[in-house]
């Protein structure tokens, strides 16, 4: 067992002792379900954050499966789980033509949007010791996020490009753009969670967006979103509205670890059919990891 599952398995413990609980008192032990264990079953989803419509595919989807499979009504439902999650693993995608990878952080204040950014850079920067990595402080809106960034960029040995307090987002995008071109390597952009101006903080980010296919002729290599966990249902707005004003390529789930609902994992893919990169179990860098479907669902159901 790696040293991340049982961080990992640490980290779900609320949600195992309440949505994974009752999914163990519910079916434990069964081999046949009744009308009223899978109208239970569909209770539990929901109270878990699950959703209502997809909490009953599920309900309907195990009462056709356990009855062609032998096993315990619980580990089916495990294989059903983690073949819905299995299409959601995918690692990061990196360059290998010489060019820099640019990938855009988004998320709103409080999801830990700038500490994934440093635990990404983190990540990289131990698999690939040599590797250039730069900062874009483009959240020029919150003097405390370009600060945090040049705390970690000394830490991991990271290049960071920022402007004033306040200044525009995409002059700060064009010059670390400017500043890959020359040293290659990788540019994590930093953008704003929340704007107190007249701009809409959407129309920036598509303004960032805009500037990087200027520069480079192409979009993002990865337009991530970073999402609390804790948020639940709402967290599946937040990422629609992301996802309408810079086409998203993957999400980041933290703060899973803060959360008795972990089950909206499940909804999050569902709705948005966008692959989950990386989830989130605590504050170190170490407790961010790339997602596997499989690990999840050992973690959420060990014992």
């Amino acid at each position: 067992m790696t040293a991340w599952f049982d961080r990992l398995k640490s980290g779900l413990k609320k949600t195992r002792d309440g949505l994974v609980g009752s999914l163990y008192s519910a079916l434990r032990g069964r081999r046949t379900l009744t009308a009223a264990d899978l109208e239970e079953l569909e209770e539990i989803l929901i109270a878990g954050d699950v959703g209502a419509a997809l909490s009953a595919s599920l309900a309907a989807e195990l009462r056709e499966a356990a009855k062609k499979d032998s096993r315990d009504a619980l580990d089916v439902l495990k294989s059903i789980l983690a073949a819905r999650l299995a299409a959601s693993a995918r690692s990061l995608r990196l360059r290998t033509d010489g060019k820099p990878t640019v990938l855009l952080i988004a998320g709103v204040n409080g999801a830990g949007k700038t500490t994934t950014i440093a635990k990404i850079a983190a990540h990289l920067r131990e698999d690939h010791p040599a590797l250039p990595i730069t900062f874009a402080a483009a959240d020029t809106f919150r003097a405390a996020a370009v600060e945090q960034l040049a705390v970690w960029a000394d830490r991991i040995g990271a290049d960071l490009v920022r402007h004033q307090e306040g200044a525009d987002p995409s002059a700060v995008a064009f010059d670390a753009l400017d500043h890959v071109a020359r040293k290659g390597g990788v540019l994590l952009i930093d953008t704003a969670g929340r704007l107190q101006t007249k701009h809409n903080l959407m129309e920036e980010l598509r303004k960032i967006e805009r500037t990087v296919v200027r520069k480079l002729g192409r979009p993002s290599d990865e337009r991530l979103l970073v999402l609390d966990a804790t948020t639940g249902q709402n967290g599946i707005a937040q990422a629609e509205r992301f996802h309408a004003a810079i086409e998203l390529t993957g999400l980041v789930l933290t703060k899973l670890d803060g959360t008795a609902k972990g089950g909206v994992i499940l909804s999050i893919r569902e709705s948005l059919g966008l692959p989950i990169l990386f989830v989130g179990v605590g504050e170190s860098a170490d407790d961010l990891h790339t997602f596997s479907a499989e690990e999840f669902v050992e973690a959420l159901f060990a014992e």
